[in-house]
């Protein structure tokens, strides 16, 4: 693994993005009108869409080198998602939704915890402790949300990305998830990039770029 330079960069990704490096650790805001492509530089970031022109390289490997299953396996191991809905399965408990991307048979990280270990340790971190055997049907929007956070968390991902991750939560639960996944970024070491439409989770990221007319800049007051 590099031990300096960026984590993420995009270099003349087509849909006319310009270049955006993403440092280890680093917590970033992508904010702008309905329609400016948000979501899609997401999905570009997270391997889900390729890019027609450009590159986007990960930890200094090219994505658009690799073919589907190379791609699975590098959204199952290094990428974490959180998106507006939990997208969380029914009829499984909390503890079983957390488990189901270890399920892929991804090689163990060096001294990393069991997963079920890991997952307890996480769920009793975002206070759900007393809720592991509930099924999503039982639970609050915020709660279900939190669990979508740590079954994004269980491979120990290096990039975490969220896609309007509060845009479904009233304004306390919002708060408290904003609040959540920053404390998280630096507690689980993990890159973090989130699209959205509120300032207020914008504002607390380390930096915060904004998307309009194919073009990233970034918002005053924001480090670029």
């Amino acid at each position: 693994m590099p031990k300096s330079g960026p984590l993420l960069s995009l270099t003349n990704v087509a849909r006319r993005y310009p270049s955006l490096d993403v440092m280890p650790g680093e917590s970033v805001a992508i904010v702008g009108p309905s329609g400016s492509g948000k979501s899609t530089l997401l999905q570009i970031i997270g391997t889900l869409d390729r890019p027609s022109s450009g590159t986007v390289t990960l930890n200094g490997q090219d994505l658009n080198a690799l073919n589907e299953l190379e791609l699975a396996t590098v959204r199952n191991e290094k990428i974490g998602f959180v998106f507006q809905a939990h997208y969380l399965l029914p009829q499984c408990s909390v503890m079983e939704n957390v488990l189901v991307p270890t399920l892929a048979g991804s090689a163990k990280k060096a001294g990393s915890e069991p997963p079920t270990d890991r997952a307890a340790r996480l769920l009793k971190r975002v206070g759900l402790a007393d809720r592991v055997t509930h099924r999503p049907g039982q639970l609050s929007g915020g709660e279900r949300q939190r669990v979508a956070v740590v079954r994004a968390l269980i491979n120990q991902p290096e990039l975490l990305l969220a896609d309007e991750p509060t845009g479904s939560l009233d304004h306390v639960s919002a708060q408290e998830l904003g609040q959540l996944l920053v404390d998280l970024n630096r507690e689980e070491k993990v890159t973090l990039i989130v699209v959205t439409h509120a300032r207020e989770l914008a504002a607390r990221m380390g930096r915060t770029l904004e998307l309009r007319d194919g073009k990233l800049a970034a918002v005053a007051g924001s480090p670029s």
